[in-house]
């Protein structure tokens, strides 16, 4: 590639995602920050460090999904298949390893590479017949249930080798239970920020989201970068399999019914732009958390899960409005 490529989808990049307006780098900390201390006045054991140690341990199976759909937002796209595509690579690990007495890691392995196949199919059907991403994981996400339906027979998978639940075990750090899988989405996440900062791939998928058809006409082969987002983001949801699998040491054909709208919800409150080309991979880790903080705080309260969803909507629409605004004061 030539340093003219190069210098142009750097520049392209940094327009579109490593120079962000200071509402949307700040937007979500602040966000946290005020909810953090709001429910801190409405309940005594809201600051304690196992409440904070919990509220990351029921965020690590969507916070890395959410991973996953970031890059995929990143490119003006977006998946509704995560949630299901999760769960039938919980379900196929699961069942070769219990049923079918393959061993644990190469189990492990198989249901990662079905939800990498996922991702390889929704990136074809994007980038070589040209679908809609909403259309194409629209109906990935049905094929995806019906698929881990009938593999398990809607039947939950129980007996599973220490293998597959060693993430769901803990650590103590700080007074505090940590379990290993919290720990390895936090790395995740550090690994994914440095990516996408520092290596050119990573300014590639920032150009294309920006502005796909410039980004082409330098050279970069825009269709490549998106099935490699799409192939990365199914990598992510096979690891989110693994920890949702260690988080309840079984294999249930009935999660990641509502993953898929926790992710997309967690990357917009990080302040990724739904129109593709800007956002900080770390925000995203803000948002799942900010959704945790939020049904952890209000379940303290004794509030009504019906509210929590109706609030994290509001929360939804703020945030999208706030994208808006920001995009219109850009111009």
């Amino acid at each position: 590639m030539s340093a003219t490529t190069s210098s142009s989808s750097s520049s392209a990049a940094s327009a579109g995602g490593l120079h962000l307006p200071p509402l949307a780098t700040l937007g979500p900390l602040i966000a946290l920050l005020l909810a953090c201390g709001f429910f801190a006045t409405q309940s005594d054991r809201f600051l304690s460090v196992q409440n904070f140690s919990l509220i990351l341990q029921q965020v690590m199976v969507v916070g890395t999904i959410a991973i996953g759909q970031t890059l995929i937002i990143l490119t003006a796209g977006i998946d509704l298949s995560c949630g299901m595509v999760m769960a039938l690579g919980g379900i196929v690990m699961t069942k070769l390893a219990v049923d079918s007495g393959m061993n644990a890691y190469l189990a492990i392995v198989c249901g990662m590479l079905v939800t990498m196949g996922f991702g390889l199919v929704n990136g074809l059907l994007v980038t070589r017949i040209r679908l809609p991403p909403f259309i194409v994981t629209l109906g990935t996400m049905n094929i995806a249930f019906a698929v881990t339906q009938l593999y398990s027979n809607a039947q939950t998978v129980t007996d599973l080798p220490p293998a597959m639940t060693f993430f769901g075990n803990t650590i103590a750090i700080g007074g505090a239970a940590i379990n290993y899988g919290t720990i390895l989405m936090i790395a995740l996440y550090a690994f994914m920020w440095w990516g996408l900062r520092e290596t050119q791939p990573g300014r590639h998928v920032y150009a294309v989201g920006n502005n796909p058809e410039a980004t082409r006409l330098t050279g970069i082969a825009t269709d490549k970068v998106l099935l490699a987002v799409y192939v990365t983001a199914g990598l992510f949801y096979g690891i989110a399999s693994l920890l949702s699998v260690a988080r309840t040491a079984v294999g249930d054909p009935n999660a990641g019914q509502t993953e898929n709208l926790d992710a997309i919800t967690a990357v917009v409150l990080g302040g990724t732009s739904l129109f593709g080309g800007r956002g900080i991979v770390l925000g995203t880790l803000l948002g799942a958390i900010i959704v945790g903080v939020f049904r952890n705080g209000l379940t303290l309260m004794g509030v009504s899960s019906v509210y929590q969803v109706l609030i994290t909507g509001v929360l939804v629409i703020l945030a999208v409005a706030t994208d808006q605004i920001s995009r219109r004061g850009v111009r």
